[in-house]
């Protein structure tokens, strides 16, 4: 891929991510947000983080099941929109739905599993969002970063269960959700099982029992007298 390509496909990428919160700001000024502002601002903005979750998760599989890789380059910036819309759902929640009732907020998130579990998501996002820089890779390893960024699959199920638990009977959209990440973590288990089933026959191969013989019955060449 060119890099005029990439370049355009990441302005496209830019676009789409905002448009959720430049559609909420036109229904704000066009005083359109329906009978109840907070809770269509809080909604919107809770469905775009998980959207936006969810497709950086998908940028890996996609990988693995078609084998190509273009989509890896903007994984970071999905992840990143995932925590800016994360924050904006839970600034909405602390400033204006509550007015800043620190009691009362924290006795929300003892209380109440979906806050307590949206509140624990959004806690892991945060030092994955800290830690996406390169310099930060080069600073931790890679093999560390690698682990600590997997808290983003604790943190896509978490996500869930926050809507899940939050939403009211008959909406089927978490079920929607819950589906797609439950077909993104398979894909990421099967690979996972596969590397494992190669690298025990790989280590099978090796410690085989005639495979040493026969290495160490093999003749060795004397060296030429002088």
């Amino acid at each position: 891929m060119s890099r005029k390509t990439r370049r355009a496909l990441k302005v496209l990428v830019w676009g789409i991510c905002l448009t959720p919160l430049a559609l909420l700001l036109y229904r704000f000024w066009s005083d359109d947000l329906g009978a109840n502002p907070i809770s269509y601002v809080t909604n919107v903005l809770g469905d775009t983080t998980l959207r936006v979750l969810l497709a950086s998760l998908a940028m890996t599989p996609l990988r693995l099941m078609f084998g190509i890789s273009w989509q890896m380059s903007f994984r970071r910036l999905l992840g990143l929109f995932a925590f800016f819309y994360a924050v904006l759902h839970f600034t909405v929640w602390i400033a204006v739905d509550h007015f800043f009732a620190w009691p009362e907020m924290l006795a929300d998130i003892r209380k109440r599993p979906y806050v307590t579990v949206g509140f624990t998501a959004l806690v892991l996002l945060m030092p994955l969002a800290a830690t996406s820089t390169t310099r930060m890779v080069k600073r931790l390893g890679g093999r560390n970063w690698q682990r600590l960024h997997r808290l983003v699959y604790v943190t896509g199920i978490l996500a869930i269960l926050h809507f899940l638990w939050l939403a009211k009977k008959g909406r089927q959209e978490p079920f929607y959700y819950a589906a797609v990440l439950a077909l993104l973590l398979g894909v990421r288990l099967w690979d996972l099982a596969r590397a494992t089933v190669r690298r025990r026959r790989a280590a099978a191969e090796r410690a085989r029992p005639g495979r040493t013989i026969a290495t160490a019955a093999a003749p060795v060449e004397s060296c030429p007298e002088s």
